[in-house]
């Protein structure tokens, strides 16, 4: 499991919310690795803990509530979980680098385009002069290929449209040269052109700086397209972890295979019924102590395997399994 070459190790990462109902797990015992240079996606419904595992490894969970409460998170030698919080704050933006959901709410509405960027770069060098600041926000603009950089620069948010507000976002992530990026569901509400364009514009950036990229997404499009190796999360927990190819050919766990059934066939007959998976993701709150995907599989399940966690097992090379025996096949 284990690689040399990682730059960042999640090794049973536990992370919970402090609620008025009690202290609440949202991420149970998760581990992986993400390969120098290569892309890992994380996968799931809306609820599984993809991004809360994020803002985890970004130590960015809501304060004071969110709290890591187990596990380490290795990057470049240095434990995240307990780097001193101004130390955190200088890998943040420069080292790791995330892109949030949400372009319109993740930049500042009251800020120009240019003052955001300049203020990204002047974080982490402060020694960095006005002509330099200027010439490397054109530059970077340049790269994610915002037509008039100069023009926009002088813009503020609401005035670009959905696609250059992410590629706003994704040159401010990227203007300091970060080893690692986070991406948090990229495209989301945006048209599948510009989809496209943004999965593909991430992927050239990657190759040119040579970093590595987590990618969090509900598509399994997405992951096909652009990922090396893939892990699905449901209910804070992983289920099954492996090379993106052979997920697709040998998807083990019943709940790898519901998502690869509900994505619609070229092949399928016209106006038929696309697959669902029944019922939704459980709220934390009624997470089991077993296997958490018992009651939407279909499948009978003992009383010993929803309330015992299933051992996360290596079944070939490369491709783990959360191994309950009425959900792998």
């Amino acid at each position: 499991m284990s690689n040399a070459s990682s730059i960042l190790r999640v090794c049973n990462l536990v992370t919970g919310f402090d609620t008025d109902a009690g202290r609440m797990i949202a991420v149970d015992g998760v581990s992986f690795e993400v390969p120098q240079g290569k892309t890992l996606g994380i996968v799931g419904e809306s609820g599984c803990g993809k991004s809360v595992t994020a803002f985890s490894i970004t130590r960015l969970l809501p304060q004071p509530h969110g709290k890591i409460l187990g596990g380490s998170i290795t990057f470049g030698g240095k434990d995240l979980v307990t780097l001193p919080h101004e130390e955190m704050r200088k890998l943040r933006g420069k080292d790791i680098s995330m892109i949030f959901q949400e372009p319109m709410t993740a930049l500042n509405p009251v800020q120009t385009i240019g003052k955001q960027l300049a203020e990204a770069i002047l974080l982490h060098d402060e020694k960095c002069k006005p002509s330099e600041v200027l010439a490397r926000s054109i530059d970077m603009m340049k790269k994610v290929r915002i037509p008039a950089p100069e023009q926009r620069l002088n813009e503020y948010p609401h005035q670009l449209s959905g696609g250059m507000r992410q590629r706003a976002m994704i040159a401010m992530a990227l203007i300091n040269s970060p080893k690692l990026l986070i991406a948090d569901e990229p495209t989301t509400a945006l048209d599948v052109t510009v989809q496209a364009q943004i999965l593909a514009l991430i992927a050239d950036l990657q190759k040119e700086m040579g970093m590595s990229v987590v990618l969090i997404t509900h598509d399994l499009g997405v992951i096909a397209e652009v990922c090396d190796e893939v892990v699905v999360m449901y209910a804070g927990r992983i289920v099954e972890r492996a090379r993106v190819h052979e997920l697709f050919a040998n998807a083990r766990h019943a709940y790898t295979r519901g998502l690869l059934d509900s994505i619609p066939k070229l092949d399928s007959r016209p106006k038929t019924k696309l697959k669902a998976i029944p019922g939704n993701v459980p709220s934390i709150a009624d997470f089991k102590p077993g296997c958490r995907f018992a009651e939407r599989s279909g499948k009978e399940h003992t009383a010993e395997q929803l309330n015992t966690r299933p051992a996360f097992i290596e079944i070939s090379a490369n491709h783990w399994v959360e191994n309950c025996p009425s959900c792998v096949a």
